[in-house]
């Protein structure tokens, strides 16, 4: 198919042509002070993956992903989720229950009747661009049969399987001490740069070098949140649990319950947003225990009438929860987050498929401009897929990739 194309909003202005051109060892330093140093996600790329071949996808602070169906938004998404999972240490079978649908469709077996698919992804952060590339094989069975971790043009992780009738792969990592690489073997049904840290020992500059860009990956692929609220489950009391919201957002009464009174000024900032966003007055946004051991989310219409969440339309439902989602953060959603990661060098990236579903003009423009907004503060990454993405059109700090059918 061809390539994507993207076309960031603002693009950035340039230096006044009376300016001296700074020298390469001030620019370097400048960059060096200016990199954010939040591992994160820059752009996927699906080489063989579903309908894509040979597609690379850019993702900024706000990205959506626009096309006809079938032009493959879905899958991008999917495969953004499928890395995180790697990432987060997953077994390739949860990961890809169904691989199969996956293999491009007219992709040939080869003589040993194999077939698969191909992604990776580019993480920034302090060590600079690090490119992630995996192959998984589908068919007869699934394993992954190679991977590389790169930064800088130099190979830092390669594996390769040797033996199909060893559940293993040869790997081999970059250690630039009494030898250039350290060989061993490694699973072949989980990622072999969430296994780093196990099996390096950092002694070396290389080795120490090869502990940092892992880190750096994984860090930006978990915390990764897929969210698709449905409001037909949204609409019933729901059980009090831990207070961590579903990728439904089924739960959605029993977070609130929980949120409100752990953070004011960001369950202010939703109440404003949910005035924008449903109709009628509303003064707040609360939860209710019934007295059975569940609870029930309400509207405080200002007047002494609450409005229960039953009676809301299906695009104030899902304004409603996409809000709530975008204004929390990784201890409140039921993410994969590395917990042992400073929340200062921690990001949180929501996926969001078929975004703009259900809204209205006012709702859809609202939402995203709430994912900028967070954005520019550090707090959040969005993602998200729309049919039409006309309508953000001008919106500052929005990544636009079309695709084709």
């Amino acid at each position: 198919m061809p390539a994507p194309s993207a076309s960031p909003a603002p693009s950035t202005p340039s230096a006044p042509s009376a300016s001296p051109a700074p020298s390469a060892s001030t620019a370097a330093s400048v960059g060096a002070l200016r990199r954010d140093p939040r591992p994160r996600v820059i752009e996927l790329r699906l080489s063989a993956f579903a309908r894509h071949r040979g597609a690379a996808f850019p993702v900024g602070q706000v990205t959506l992903l626009t096309g006809p169906s079938g032009s493959g938004k879905s899958a991008v998404l999917a495969a953004y989720e499928a890395l995180a999972r790697l990432g987060g240490g997953a077994p390739l079978a949860e990961v890809f229950p169904d691989p199969g649908a996956l293999v491009p469709e007219r992709a040939r077996p080869d003589a040993q009747r194999r077939r698969g698919f191909r992604i990776g992804c580019t993480a920034d952060g302090a060590e600079g661009p690090v490119r992630l590339d995996v192959a998984v094989q589908a068919e007869p069975e699934l394993r992954i049969v190679g991977e590389r971790l790169t930064a800088g043009g130099l190979v830092l992780l390669e594996t390769a399987l040797r033996d199909p009738g060893r559940r293993a792969v040869q790997a081999a990592w970059h250690t630039a001490g009494t030898a250039p690489v350290t060989r061993a073997p490694l699973p072949d049904d989980r990622l072999g740069t969430a296994l780093l840290p196990l099996r390096v020992a950092g002694k070396t500059d290389g080795q120490r070098q090869v502990l940092a860009a892992a880190e750096q990956m994984v860090v930006a692929l978990r915390s990764v949140f897929p969210c698709d609220p449905r409001p037909e489950r949204m609409r019933a009391p729901v059980l009090t649990g831990s207070g961590r919201l579903l990728r439904g957002c089924d739960n959605l009464a029993d977070v609130l319950w929980r949120t409100r009174a752990e953070c004011g000024r960001r369950h202010g900032l939703l109440v404003d947003a949910v005035r924008t966003g449903c109709a009628g007055p509303v003064t707040d946004l609360l939860a209710e225990p019934l007295g059975d051991g569940t609870v029930r989310a309400l509207l405080d219409r200002g007047d002494g009438h609450r409005t229960e969440l039953a009676r809301l339309g299906d695009g104030e439902l899902r304004y409603l929860a996409l809000a709530l989602v975008l204004f929390t953060g990784p201890g409140v959603l039921e993410v994969d987050a590395p917990g042992e990661v400073p929340d200062a060098m921690r990001g949180l990236t929501v996926l969001a498929d078929g975004f703009d579903r259900c809204l209205d003009p006012c709702q859809r423009t609202g939402l995203l401009r709430t994912a900028a907004l967070m954005g520019e503060r550090g707090h959040i990454r969005f993602v998200g897929a729309v049919s039409d993405a006309s309508w953000a059109a001008g919106t500052e700090a929005i990544t636009v990739v079309h695709l084709e059918a």
